[in-house]
């Protein structure tokens, strides 16, 4: 019933804008889950002009991919062009539809549509979605500063892929893809890639973007917990409870491991009473 309802939902939706396939999740409530873009950088940029694209928290966007923030001003450490990033995003349930609409882009001179939905975001999004997500009459006209939502997608699916904890990666496919490679770059299986976006057949074609289901680790944070919920992909990192914990999931795992931080934050909430 799941690959019936994005089927039809996918086509509806690009039969009106482009070419390329997007998975597309409905959704009945006002929840929120992590999600992940797959993102190629299209130039150096530091991190923090990588999590400004995104709004994103820098520290996160580095434990996201594994990367060392131990040492002095992480945030102004430059990426080189061409680096894939998985970027960690807040996915909502908005219109019956899981996107986010969280991300905002503040146009530049030389800034067209088309430039910014190609280039800028890589293609995770179109010309044609930021057009519509802001009521642009006349996408040839882009005034300097002026500040865009930017339509991104993403994907939940209840934090789980075949009833075991997943966090789902949202994948632009380039030429050189195949949904095999795909699969195995990812640890997981043709079927259960086709089965997740409603695919009837195993071809995919550039600029498709798919919903990719990482094994992750999943919490046992109670309820009341401001970081409930918490799921982290293998091999990467998260941080909680106010950058004080630092929680890991090893490749291959199901069992996630936390520990203190290594951040200079004041985590004297969580001390001990009458403790130092």
């Amino acid at each position: 019933m799941r690959e019936i309802v994005l089927l039809l939902l996918a086509s509806s939706l690009l039969s009106t804008s482009t070419t390329a396939k997007s998975t597309i999740e409905p959704c009945s409530s006002n929840d929120t889950c992590n999600s992940l873009l797959g993102y190629t950088l299209y130039t150096d940029l530091k991190v923090s002009e990588v999590a400004s694209l995104f709004q994103t928290d820098p520290i996160s966007l580095l434990l996201a991919n594994a990367i060392d923030i131990s040492y002095p001003d992480v945030e102004n450490h430059i990426l080189p062009s061409n680096l894939f990033l998985k970027i960690p995003l807040t996915c909502s349930c908005l219109d019956g539809i899981r996107k986010s609409l969280s991300t905002r882009y503040k146009t530049r001179p030389s800034d067209t549509l088309a430039s910014i939905a190609g280039s800028v975001y890589g293609g995770l999004v179109s010309a044609e979605q930021i057009q519509e997500a802001n009521s642009v009459a006349d996408p040839s006209l882009l005034d300097v500063g002026t500040s865009l939502v930017v339509p991104l997608p993403c994907a939940c699916f209840n934090g789980s892929d075949d009833s075991l904890p997943a966090v789902y990666l949202s994948y632009v496919v380039r030429g050189v893809d195949t949904l095999a490679g795909i699969a195995r770059r990812y640890e997981t299986t043709v079927s259960d890639l086709m089965n997740v976006n409603a695919m009837g057949a195993p071809d995919v074609s550039s600029g498709d973007i798919l919903a990719v289901p990482l094994s992750a680790c999943a919490s046992n944070f109670p309820k009341y917990a401001s970081d409930f919920g918490l799921i982290v992909p293998n091999g990467s990192y998260a941080l909680a409870a106010g950058h004080c914990v630092q929680c890991s999931c090893a490749l291959g795992s199901r069992s996630l491991y936390c520990e203190p931080a290594s951040l200079a934050v004041s985590c004297s909430s969580m001390q001990c009473r009458n403790s130092n």
